[in-house]
Formats: C-alpha cells, structure tokens, sequence
C-alpha cells in the first residue's frame, strides 16, 4: 500500500489528485472544530470531558461526524444524512417502478437518482438538526452533566431556526466536498470523509486508553489494544476479500464468418455481501426504544424495562438483540440488493450458462442456493465484529469510546482497499509496459 502511494506521488497528474484530496481534507476537519451560533462552547467541552460517549444511534453518527456530533459544530450531523439517503433511495429502488426504470437507464437514469439522493439528504439533514437542537436544549444530550441544559442558552425560535440552518448548510458543504474528491480527487469522496472521520477520533480514543490502564503506567492496556486491533484488521481484511466465484461459460456463436463467444468468466459472490449496511440499520433499529423512553414521562413499566435492558451495551439481552438483528439484516439487504433471477435471465440472453446447471430458472435457484450458504458466515462474521466493543466494555473494563469497534474497523478496512485498489488501476493506466516485458 505505501509502494503504491510513493509511486502515485511520483506521478505528476496523480500527486495533483492527491494534494488536492488532502487539501479537502484539512477543510473538513476544520469545519468540524468550528461551532455554531447560539451554543455555549465552555458548557459543551465540560460536559464531553465529564461524561462518557453515547452509545445506540448518537454514539454511531458522533463517530461518523468525526466526535462533531457532541461538540455541534458546522459539521455537527457529518456525512450521516448522505448515507441514510443513499440506503433508502436503495431499497426503494426495489419498491418503486419508476426508480427501477432510472437504475436501468445507465448513466442519465444514475444521475437523477443522485439528484433525488441530494434532495433527501437535505430533508434529513433538517429532520436530523432539529433533533439534535432539542436534545441539546432539553439536556439529554449530556445525562448527568450538571450544565447540560445550559448549553444552548437562547432558546428562542430565531436561535434555533438559525442552528438548524447553520447545520444543514453544513451537511450540504460536506456532500459538495465528497463530489469534489470523487470528480478531482482519488477514490470515493463521501467513502474518503468517512474514513477520515473515523480515523480522528483513534489518537485520543488509545491515549484515554493509556491514561485509564494500572498495568505499566497504562502501556500494557495500550499494547494489548493495538494488538487486538491489528488481528482485527488481518481477520477483516481476510472475509472483506474472500469470495465464492461461480464459473460460467458462454457458448459459441456463428456470425457470418466470425466466431463470437467461447469465453469462461466467473460470478464473485463476496462472504460479506451487504458490507457494513446491517450494523448501522440494527444500531438505528436499537436506539429508538431507548430514544421513546428518554422523552416519554412517567415511570410506566415499559419504561423501566427498556432503560434496564436496552440501553447498557454489556446487557445479555441488549447483546442478544444486536446479534439478531445483524444476522437478519443481512440476510434482508443481501436479498434485496442481489436479484438471481435477473442475473440467470442476462446470463441466458447472451448464450451463458454454468456448468451443469440448466439455464433459466435452474440457475436462479442455483444462485440464490449459493449466496443463503455464503450469508450465514457472512452475518455471523458482522455480528461478532460489531461485539467487540461490548466484549472490551465486560472484559477489559475499556470505556464507551473503544476504537477498534467492528463498524469502525469494517469502514476503514473496506475504503482503504478500494481507495489502494484505484490509486493501483490509476497507475497502471499511466505505466502499463504490455508486450514490452
């Protein structure tokens, strides 16, 4: 990986790419440090140094947003709403004709969904502001800080229009500069930010690590981590990779004099299908109950119930719940992203068939055989890579801000192979010797 980012940089049109990425970068990152009006900053940093990260939904865009979220900056909600958008814009592909009908228009039809993604993306950078600011000014942003609910000391609706404002405003900055790096810069912008703002946050995350250890001054803890971390990534980087190809050979055809087809290819049906989709649904799925109990009033039952089970991560039910829930999303996304039944038909319409299997509905019934045997290891490899943390909160005693949490590792894992895999394809275009050899 760093040969081939030396070599980039040796290559002048790509070192533009990459100075021009970094230099969007550094513009993130300082608009993540940036505070908006009408938010006291001294009561917002004494309740983030008293009080431990939230965990459930909040504590997942905080991640996303680079530790933005609890300190609401400019780029307090991230690239959140972008990724929410971009999920249900792709389930709903499934659901409506008309959207179906875009996908399969090629590029014209993927630019409109793109539009209607934007669209959405604002509508729930709104939704997702205006939440933020009343859980900030009701005090439940920070439980048990005793300056909670003095951290938006305006109240009125003036200040919080402007907040909302100013944070949807943020959230469309971040797109436009995820577009810039896609269309200027090397890899995936919005894939780029997010891993730039899950890799902040890992410094001071090992550092409070270290200062919270009794074993060597706190060294022993730290070195275990980075151990832990390390056999992580080689476990992820190992599934991310691994894949079932199904062979498949397309016959012969007699053109007037020419001869077409005869080739062998292979369908890649990766273990992990539905990459890092099923963890943020079942951490959404999680958090509401938890997120009903804590505005409703009263002490009703249900109540008690919900704040005592699901809401502690190190809870045999909470943990119980958030397996299941991976597992099945899993299964949910894989099959409704992935269509056997027009892979066959495509398969059939160009003369292609795999090897003892009939084509037509066979094949479907094939395919689909396969990809349920893969999604079960698949599922069960998320579910116990997305435990870690609470694994490290019942055995290590670590706090709620473990950095190498399964969603974080699967997210930097994923985009730094696919941003190495570019940068590699990018420099063979430029250095290809072919025959010369």
């Amino acid at each position: 990986m760093l040969t081939a980012f030396a070599r980039a940089f040796k290559t002048p049109d790509l070192r533009k790419k990459l100075l021009f990425t970094l230099g969007i970068i550094v513009v993130y990152r300082i608009g993540t440090h940036i505070p908006i009006p009408g938010v006291d900053y001294k009561n917002v940093q004494a309740c983030i140094d008293n009080a431990n990260a939230s965990q459930g939904l909040l504590g997942l865009v905080n991640m996303f947003s680079g530790g933005a979220l609890l300190q609401i900056t400019v780029f307090a909600l991230g690239i959140m709403p972008y990724i929410t958008a971009s999920i249900i814009l792709q389930l709903l592909t499934v659901v409506i004709p008309r959207l179906e009908a875009l996908k399969k228009e090629g590029q014209a039809g993927t630019a409109k969904i793109t539009q209607y993604t934007r669209y959405l993306t604002v509508a729930l950078a709104i939704l997702q502001g205006t939440g933020l600011v009343a859980t900030a000014r009701s005090g439940a942003l920070f439980q048990g800080c005793p300056v909670a609910t003095q951290i938006v000391p305006d109240q009125s609706i003036f200040v919080t229009i402007t907040m909302v404002i100013t944070m949807t405003s943020g959230t469309a900055l971040v797109m436009w500069l995820g577009e810039l790096i896609t269309d200027r810069g090397i890899g995936n912008g919005m894939s780029i930010l997010m891993f730039i703002s899950i890799a902040a946050t890992f410094p001071s995350a090992l550092w409070a690590i270290k200062q919270q250890g009794d074993l060597a001054d706190g060294w022993i803890e730290f070195g275990t981590v980075i151990a832990v971390g390390l056999v992580m990534v080689g476990l992820v980087v190992f599934v991310e990779q691994a894949q079932r190809r199904i062979p498949v050979q397309y016959a012969k055809r007699m053109i007037g004099r020419r001869s077409y087809g005869g080739t062998s290819t292979y369908i890649p049906l990766k273990v992990n299908q539905a990459g890092i989709i099923p963890v943020i649904f079942a951490s959404s799925l999680l958090y509401i109950p938890a997120l009903i109990a804590q505005f409703a009033g009263g002490n009703s039952g249900w109540k008690t119930w919900i704040e005592q089970n699901l809401t502690k991560g190190d809870h045999p039910i909470y943990i119980s719940t958030y397996f299941v829930l991976i597992v099945f999303f899993a299964f949910f996304y894989v099959a409704i992203s992935f269509n056997p039944e027009e892979v066959a038909d495509n398969m059939k319409k160009y003369g292609g068939f795999i090897p003892g299997i009939r084509a037509g509905r066979p094949t479907a019934e094939y395919l689909g055989y396969v990809l349920n045997r893969i999604t079960w290891p698949g599922s069960l490899y998320l579910g116990l890579i997305a435990l870690v943390p609470t694994m490290a909160l019942v055995g290590f005693g670590a706090n709620q801000n473990f950095p190498f949490g399964g969603t974080s590792i699967l997210i930097i894992v994923g985009v730094g192979l696919e941003t190495v895999k570019q940068i590699e394809s990018q420099l063979q275009q430029r250095n290809y010797e072919g025959f010369l050899r």
